[in-house]
């Protein structure tokens, strides 16, 4: 999800000087309380009331043991001021016990590696309301303009344990999915991930069942209530029929059924650059939501007004972004980078924006062409500020820098030059999407993979742009046809070859070397790499 860049840089800038907590650790690493039982299914059941601003329900736990283990503890996440209550369980439980966000599950037997349990956890309460969804996280209670109520969930940062009992972890994703029953006034609507299954009355209540038959991560897993509407669209895809399904507000039916005419080409933009849509099973949906927008799978929530642009205006300061919807494209573009590609660890969250902030360039060459696209990448990197790296501190639940979105692009954008071959470049960003199909991974997997594929080492390519923040500085000096330059504010041994004059090739290190030209004339710097030119 596009942060609100001032603000999160102000609080990730200073991630180095933070000192984190043993919390910090139980939220963010894969603990003994974890490492040894792997998530296979949730079955979850949830009723948010917008009266008392209160939510509950259960989450059947279902999962596997991945390795012979004897009288262990479960750690479930559940974040205050929820509570909760075991009530259905096939395991021998000693006791559980609750500290802070984490609740402990003790037990008293052996088991083996292989073995299937479950257990139901109930919870209920109060949770987190978000003051500024979807920057900061909590549950958002609201009523549209007609003054029904409006209620959904911002989790990306905070967890999904924000409401809900469970293994709150990014690595590790239900194999199997889930099923989602949200209980509603009879008068509203309740929309999740996946595809609706079952409607139901009970008294006068109603009972939308929905199903994800693919493996999802934790901050997607999403409730939506309220007085939605819903038409539908076939795309004829990679894959065959994929339906495309879309909730809005009954009142922005028609803006809708406009504005979303971009969800087409989006998809045909995308499926060339990253392959199939990775969750046909599950359909493609566009949900309105009461904020602006954030990546949950296979249903992505939509609020930007049904115009283009973000909020009406364009992040480049070009007027490219002003073609398109930056929600619809942006969001979409995580179904690849975050939901189907997963980060293990927050701190590589620069694998899921910086590949879905370059898919809004990938979608503007195919959309529009790609003079256009170029122009919308350069301009973003005003947007950049350099004050920390874009890679967190690992096990901790902590994201690098906003910088992650705008410089991650460019430094994207910066490899494509150098591997000088669009299609084959094409063929990486699918292949990483076919290589991790439903998958997480670290930041060393992505890296070698695009070394591998392209031939090319790029492993201090990513050291600069990713673990420092300094850009390189091309120094250089001309003397009619001799070119001098070096490397300045560079890596050790930074290979990062560039193209001067259209199509000659220079390696710079930090060492002057010496070029000849073709001609006298002026030398000319291709912009499409991120890097500084200083003339000695």
């Amino acid at each position: 999800m596009k942060k609100k860049l001032a603000a999160f840089l102000l609080i990730s800038g200073f991630y180095s000087a933070q000192v984190f907590t043993k919390a910090d650790t139980l939220k963010g690493s894969n603990t003994n309380y974890r490492n040894f039982w792997d998530v296979k299914k949730y079955e979850i059941s949830v009723e948010p009331k917008f009266e008392d601003q209160s939510v509950s329900g259960s989450n059947k736990i279902t999962f596997e043991i991945t390795k012979n283990v004897t009288n262990p503890v479960f750690q479930i996440d559940l974040q205050q001021p929820m509570t909760y209550h075991i009530v259905d369980s096939d395991e021998k439980l000693c006791s559980s016990k609750r500290d802070g966000d984490f609740i402990f599950i003790e037990t008293n037997r052996s088991y083996k590696k292989g073995e299937i349990h479950h257990f139901t956890v109930q919870f209920s309460g109060k949770p987190t309301v978000a003051k500024n969804a979807p920057w900061d996280g909590g549950w958002v209670f609201k009523k549209d303009k007609n003054g029904n109520p409006w209620m959904s969930v911002a989790q990306e940062g905070i967890g999904a344990s924000v409401w809900l009992p469970i293994k709150d972890i990014w690595s590790d994703e239900p194999d199997n999915g889930m099923i989602m029953k949200i209980i509603t006034p009879k008068d509203l609507v309740g929309i999740a991930n996946g595809r609706l299954i079952d409607e139901a009355f009970i008294k006068d209540k109603k009972i939308y069942t929905w199903e994800v038959k693919n493996p999802i991560n934790a901050y997607s897993i999403v409730p939506n209530v309220g007085k939605y509407v819903n038409f539908k669209e076939t795309y004829e895809g990679e894959k065959g029929p994929l339906d495309l399904d879309y909730w809005v507000l009954d009142y922005n039916l028609e803006k809708a059924k406009k504005q979303f005419q971009q969800v087409k080409p989006m998809i045909k933009a995308f499926e060339y650059w990253f392959g199939p849509y990775p969750f046909y099973e599950d359909s493609y949906k566009l949900v309105e939501s009461p904020y602006l927008g954030m990546e949950h799978q296979s249903s992505v929530a939509y609020g930007n007004n049904f115009e283009n642009g973000y909020l009406g205006r364009d992040l480049s300061g070009t007027g490219v972004g002003l073609n398109w919807d930056f929600i619809i494209i942006h969001e979409s573009g995580h179904e690849w980078f975050a939901n189907n590609i997963t980060a293990n660890d927050q701190a590589d969250m620069w694998i899921h924006e910086s590949f879905t902030n370059y898919s809004e360039t990938l979608f503007t060459e195919n959309y529009m062409d790609k003079n256009s696209a170029e122009k919308y990448v350069i301009g973003i990197r005003n947007n950049i500020e350099n004050k920390s790296p874009i890679i967190g501190k690992y096990g901790v639940r902590n994201e690098g820098s906003g910088d992650m979105y705008y410089k991650g692009s460019n430094m994207i954008h910066t490899i494509r030059q150098i591997i000088n071959n669009d299609e084959k470049f094409r063929q990486i960003l699918r292949g990483l999407n076919k290589e991790f199909y439903h998958k997480t991974v670290t930041t060393k997997q992505i890296e070698n993979y695009i070394s591998e594929k392209s031939g090319i080492d790029f492993s201090t390519v990513f050291d600069q742009y990713l673990r420092t923040i300094q850009i390189p500085t091309l120094e250089y000096s001309q003397t009619g046809k001799i070119f001098k330059y070096r490397y300045a504010n560079g890596v050790k041994n930074l290979k990062l070859p560039i193209r001067i004059n259209g199509n000659q090739e220079i390696s710079p290190t930090e060492k002057w070397q010496t070029a000849t030209l073709s001609s006298e004339q002026p030398v000319q710097f291709d912009a499409n790499y991120y890097i500084f030119y200083s003339e000695k």
